[in-house]
């Protein structure tokens, strides 16, 4: 018979079971026949075990904290040292009643009683037959209870069935071993070596990582092959979990790998870098930051790491860092999907714009239709709009107050001059010294992604062989693109359709056509008198009291005074030299309240002269129609309305005609087309034909050092040829805008509301126009129009008729 590795529980004492051993007592089927054999007390001592469950021929240790535990083990301690062992039904309840536990249990015998520090007790025990609870005698000190042996868990026949599932028990239980990090391999050898079937299953049940629900309905098992499958069926799902367990914890495992291993490289490059002259991990580390806090989208948080991860891979030394960082740098500073929040009270923002501004109802009419439309329609993309008109008139004060009207940011570019397209679209990043374009400086400098961007002098645009920026603005101002503008230096689109794009102008000729297609045009037309003083009293002179340091106790001009000023000492659509003159007053009172000199604070028209010097200016004026040839014009120049005076005369000679005054071509033309016509109508006009021939003439156009062409002065020219060969006085007080055709028509010209702005300066009083100019007049405010008579003409008889009076002037020449 071979050697039970099973220590007998009758002979072993303490001195005999060694504490220290990691051998698991084994049973063979010898022990399991002796044990059988045993019979069990009438009653025993009850010892709850909160967590685990004990099974007949396993070794445990439980720890005693429990001041009733504690004393059953130490008083079957000095006894017989045989307890019943049951597992609590709630391991919660700390002072378990009879009510509180299994009525199966095990008998157990105590091997080693043990001490702890902390007060605890911990006891070996080894379990040897299953019993059942038949009666509580006693609850105090600690349960004590009849018991009954449950019927013995006879080894079933040796059947096939039998041999083959403990055969695939003891397979399992050395793959679960194999499996699980947390059994030692030495318990293999136990498996293999144990040769009862019932102390295998029961090893295997006590060692499976179960619930005491589940161990415990296991030990209630009767039946050792019904048994045995439960414990085949936990064990399957057992190495399941297992298994499952382990290849998330490879995967785990393989990423953990391979980030120790980026994480040893980048230390090794770090200290490299280190010794070649310094780190960037404080960088890096402030750049990772600052990303968290970004609002971008995937596709540029991807990018930013990409450029993250080249940047830590260089050399701080080397240029090609300072780039990257530079790179880096403003992709943060950017503000990605960043916008402040549109104000939409339109009546706050009315106020905003009349109080800036006064007059340019136009223009503050179509910013509150934008708002309205966004108040209703909050994705609305923003309009592209172009502010064209005369310098000084207000066209890019008034983009700084559409944006305090909508409440956004507010950035200004100048475009005059402006010939390289890295302007617009920025330099590659591989050049040195490159850097992005304006736009996208502007966006940085303004933090948010919807501000109100001026572009100023958008018609100074200039093209090169450094590339053409208008080409270039055709993306940024295209509602339909500019949603991902492309910047060579950024090397990512950026989303421009939520900007408010305000472009100014002082001439749309000027504009390349596709670009001037993609804005709508706002004309801000030039001021009258009257306007320029309402201005100069509610902007500019307060304005520049408060620059120089006085109030309006200091100094008061009157409106008189004020118009004496716009009148002799400007010549002007807008109001920037105004400013100037006003300016300069100031500055007098100022020198003589600092000199503690005397001074009129109501500026008197002396004052005015005295500060200003004489009228520099002297006003376009109406003259007289006492001469033959000399008729009033109207003209559009880039600085607003002015009127011109042509003039003609007859010199002896042979039909020769001269025109003089720095004309263009088409003026030029317009001379031909009115003699052409006078000389087909002279019978009609009362014109002697002989005169054609026997007369040179000459028609200048004063001012000559300025250069002068249009069509508009077609009207003008007839009249004054007309006036010259009948010798008949113009109109008084009549002047006249219009182009001509040899048919005799008359065609609508431009610029007529700056014209009629011009002709109320002269102190014209009658104006001739096309019939196809009424709609303009229809559009200007009736304000302009006051004390002016407009005649319409279709024909070019029509102008004759209404322009040249049947008196002739003094001193006639008889032709």
């Amino acid at each position: 018979m071979k050697k039970s590795n099973f220590i007998s529980l009758d002979s072993l004492s303490l001195q005999d079971f060694d504490e220290n051993s990691e051998l698991i007592p084994l049973m063979t089927p010898e022990d399991e026949e002796k044990i059988n054999k045993e019979e069990l007390p009438a009653s025993l001592p009850i010892l709850s075990l909160r967590n685990t469950v004990l099974f007949p021929g396993v070794v445990i240790p439980i720890t005693a904290g429990r001041d009733k535990s504690i004393k059953l083990i130490n008083d079957a301690n000095k006894g017989g040292k045989v307890i019943g062992v049951v597992a609590q039904k709630d391991e919660d309840v700390e002072d378990p009643k009879a009510a509180d536990i299994n009525q199966v249990g095990t008998v157990a015998r105590i091997l080693k009683v043990l001490k702890m520090p902390d007060g605890n007790t911990t006891v070996i025990i080894q379990g040897k037959k299953r019993f059942k609870i038949d009666q509580v005698i006693t609850e105090d000190p600690y349960i004590q209870a009849t018991i009954t042996e449950v019927a013995k868990a006879t080894p079933a026949p040796k059947t096939e069935e039998f041999n083959a599932i403990i055969d695939s028990i003891k397979d399992l239980a050395v793959q679960i071993i194999k499996d699980s990090p947390n059994i030692p391999t030495e318990a293999t050898f136990a498996i293999k070596n144990i040769e009862s079937e019932s102390f295998l299953i029961n090893f295997v049940s006590s060692n499976m990582n179960l619930t005491v629900e589940e161990k415990q309905k296991l030990l209630e098992i009767d039946d050792l092959q019904d048994r045995a499958l439960e414990t085949l069926r936990y064990m399957n799902i057992e190495l399941q979990k297992l298994e499952l367990k382990n290849d998330i914890q490879s995967k785990v495992q393989s990423d953990l790998n391979q980030q120790q291993r980026e994480y040893f490289l980048n230390q090794q490059l770090k200290t490299i870098q280190e010794e070649l002259g310094g780190g960037n991990a404080e960088e890096i580390e402030e750049m990772k930051t600052r990303a968290k806090s970004k609002n971008w989208d995937e596709k540029v948080a991807k990018h930013f790491e990409k450029e993250l991860s080249k940047m830590q891979r260089m050399n701080p030394q080397v240029a090609e860092y300072s780039i990257q960082r530079n790179y880096l740098d403003l992709f943060l500073d950017l503000p990605w999907n960043e916008f402040s929040e549109d104000k939409f009270d339109l009546k706050r923002a009315q106020k905003i714009l009349d109080r800036d501004h006064y007059g340019l109802d136009d223009v503050k009419k179509r910013i509150i239709e934008h708002l309205a439309v966004l108040k209703l329609r909050n994705d609305m993309k923003s309009p592209i709009i172009c502010l064209y008109g005369p310098p000084g008139v207000g066209k890019t004060s008034l983009g700084k107050s559409i944006a305090e009207a909508l409440g956004r940011e507010y950035v200004r570019i100048s475009l005059g001059g402006l010939r390289d397209e890295a302007e617009i679209r920025g330099h590659r990043k591989t050049y040195i010294g490159a850097m992005p374009g304006r736009i996208i400086q502007s966006l940085k400098k303004a933090g948010t992604s919807n501000p109100v961007f001026v572009l100023d002098e958008i018609d100074k645009l200039s093209n090169s062989h450094q590339g053409d920026p208008s080409s270039a603005l055709l993306e940024v101002l295209d509602p339909e693109q500019n949603s991902e503008f492309h910047d060579n230096f950024l090397e990512m689109g950026y989303d421009l359709s939520k900007v408010m794009f305000i472009a100014t102008s002082n001439s749309l000729n000027t504009i390349q056509p596709a670009l001037r297609d993609r804005m709508e045009i706002i004309n801000v037309t030039g001021y009258t008198i009257e306007e320029k003083v309402e201005i100069a009293k509610r902007h500019l002179l307060p304005k520049q009291l408060k620059e120089h340091g006085l109030s309006d106790k200091d100094l008061k001009i009157g409106k008189a005074q004020l118009e004496k000023i716009v009148e002799g000492y400007t010549r002007e659509s807008g109001v920037r030299g105004l400013e100037k003159q006003i300016a300069k007053m100031v500055r007098h009172a100022a020198k003589n309240i600092a000199m503690e000199e005397e001074y009129n604070i109501k500026v008197t028209n002396q004052d005015v002269i005295d500060v200003l010097g004489g009228p520099k200016l002297e006003r376009d004026k109406y003259e007289n129609n006492n001469v033959a040839g000399v008729v009033t014009g109207l003209a559009w120049t880039r600085v607003g309305g002015d009127i011109l005076f042509i003039e003609s005369i007859l010199s002896k000679g042979k039909g020769a005609m001269t025109i003089t005054g720095n004309l263009g071509k088409v003026m030029k033309e317009s001379a031909t087309i009115a003699m052409e016509y006078i000389k087909a109508n002279a019978e009609i006009l009362g014109i002697k034909s002989d005169v054609f021939n026997n007369y040179n003439v000459h028609i200048h156009v004063p001012e000559g050092a300025t250069p002068k062409d249009g069509p508009s002065a077609g009207v003008t020219m007839l009249t004054s040829l007309v006036s010259l060969f009948t010798q008949k006085k113009v109109k008084k007080s009549i002047a006249m805008t219009g182009e001509i055709t040899l048919r005799g028509k008359v065609l609508p010209v431009g610029g007529i509301k700056e014209k009629i702005l011009a002709a109320k300066r002269a102190r014209i009083k009658e104006i001739l126009l096309c019939e196809d100019n009424r709609r303009d007049i229809e559009e200007i405010k009736p304000e302009y129009l006051k004390g002016l008579t407009f005649h319409y003409v279709t024909d070019m008889k029509d102008v004759i008729d209404i322009a040249i009076t049947n008196t002739k002037v003094k001193n006639a020449k008889t032709l």
